[in-house]
């Protein structure tokens, strides 16, 4: 049992919604909602600011919007955050050879492994000094807890929100949990929770109260003893190091129904090039090839094929996944589909694939073939590039004018307003054509700038 608090717990505060925020001197200080901005779009995270509204994490964005109506609505930049992500897991692994993330903003970290703290003024002060770090590097702040257990460094963390650092010293957990809602403990959701409140149970100290067996009977063994466990402050799991991906995958989901048979495949065959790309990008292949589809009634349905060696060939994956849909009833409409390879390793075996390679092609041929009889020429369906949707919040660059971001498009017209995360006042505003072949979509910048030389 650890008797020193020298588990620490990281938490970026808002973390999409304040990289938004950090990279736009226009939404410093107001309501920010990141999320799928379309008729079925969650709130991914949504600013402080927007909170005060009602809107969390995991909201129906048309809800947000209800209660926020004033607030920006963004589409997430993934690049953006996990850059950022790679520099925080960077400064967490200058502490320990023991660095657990959960996400992209959040990890557990084991001090003592790294001999970097051993007793609780230690572990303060390299509390301290990584959240002076994280605010040096990447702009953004990030909320520290300090504990002897997993449990408790995270619960310190939720506690020393926002921008905060927490540290509970041994011997005073019982105290600390007690008075404190059940939901407090990992694991007590709203069904959990409505469950115990049933049975007269509101704190933690009364689920200790209540001992194990009454736990078990109401819960069950494993979630009943692990509850009851927690509410004495009981948690030996070790700091997990990262371990490599098992797999990689992409995934839509469609603001509208798809029940066109013949864009169920295309959409599969684009999924399944995706999913290479960042296959490639990581440099491993893949022996298994995994569809997934979610139907109309909100039924999910996942079918595998296991090929006879490792692979990279888009050609390869596409011809896996259209095979592996057939065996797929969509009639009803789909709501949305994911392509993944698993049983990842370092190399390929594309002699083994040499014809299978030149058949996916032919059946790629064949789908666009079909495409074209059904719903006219392709060029008609996918006229619109990519590039040219103008997504709200996403870079652009302006010949004229310069960087900026997306503000909103609608009805032909796209509005930027032209900032950067280095600009000292909110930037100026303008409407383009959807095609002004002067602006195009560009990377992100880094939120801090970084000296010349």
């Amino acid at each position: 049992m650890r008797t020193a608090p020298t588990i620490l717990h990281l938490d970026m505060d808002a973390f999409y919604a304040s990289a938004e925020q950090a990279a736009k001197p226009s939404l410093r200080g107001k309501a920010v909602v990141v999320g799928g901005l379309g008729p079925r779009g969650v709130v991914a995270t949504a600013s402080y600011e927007a909170r005060r509204f009602g809107v969390h994490s995991a909201m129906p964005m048309g809800q947000a919007r209800r209660l926020a109506p004033n607030a920006a609505y963004l589409v997430p930049r993934f690049r953006l955050y996990r850059e950022i992500s790679e520099q925080v897991m960077a400064l967490l692994r200058e502490l320990s050879p023991l660095v657990e993330p959960l996400s992209l903003d959040e990890a557990f970290v084991d001090l003592e492994a790294g001999e970097t703290a051993w007793d609780a003024r230690s572990a303060e002060a390299v509390g301290l000094k990584l959240r002076g770090d994280i605010r040096r590097v990447t702009g953004l702040s990030g909320s520290v807890g300090l504990a002897v257990s997993k449990m408790l460094a995270k619960i310190a963390s939720e506690e020393a929100k926002p921008d905060g650092l927490l540290l509970i010293p041994p011997g005073t957990e019982r105290e600390l949990l007690g008075p404190k809602s059940v939901r407090i403990l990992p694991g007590v959701g709203p069904a959990t929770g409505d469950h115990l409140r049933r049975a007269g149970i509101h704190t933690v100290e009364e689920i200790a109260e209540a001992g194990e067996d009454e736990l078990v009977r109401m819960l069950g063994k494993a979630h009943g003893s692990h509850l009851h466990a927690m509410a004495l402050a009981r948690d030996e799991r070790p700091v997990v190091a990262e371990r490599d991906s098992k797999s990689v995958s992409v995934e839509d989901t469609y603001d509208v129904d798809i029940h066109d048979r013949v864009r169920v495949r295309m959409e599969v065959q684009r999924l399944a090039d995706r999913c290479v790309e960042r296959l490639r990008a990581a440099g491993r292949s893949g022996r298994t090839v995994v569809l997934k589809v979610r139907r109309y009634d909100f039924s999910t349905l996942t079918r595998s094929e296991t090929l006879r060696g490792p692979t990279d060939d888009p050609g390869v994956v596409r011809e896996a996944a259209a095979r592996l849909l057939e065996g797929v009833d969509t009639t009803g409409g789909v709501r949305l589909l994911g392509v993944g390879v698993s049983g990842l390793a370092d190399f390929t075996q594309e002699d083994l694939f040499a014809q299978a390679a030149a058949a996916s092609e032919e059946a790629a041929a064949a789908v666009v073939e079909e495409a074209e009889e059904t719903v006219g020429p392709v060029e008609d369906v996918v006229e619109e590039p990519a590039a040219r949707r103008w997504m709200a919040g996403h870079d652009v660059r302006h010949a004229e004018f310069g960087r900026g971001w997306v503000q909103g498009s609608g009805v032909g017209r796209v509005t930027v307003r032209f900032e950067t995360p280095y600009s000292v006042e909110p930037g100026r505003v303008r409407t383009f054509s959807v095609d002004d072949p002067l602006l195009e979509a560009a990377d992100p910048l880094p939120l801090v700038e970084v000296a010349a030389g």
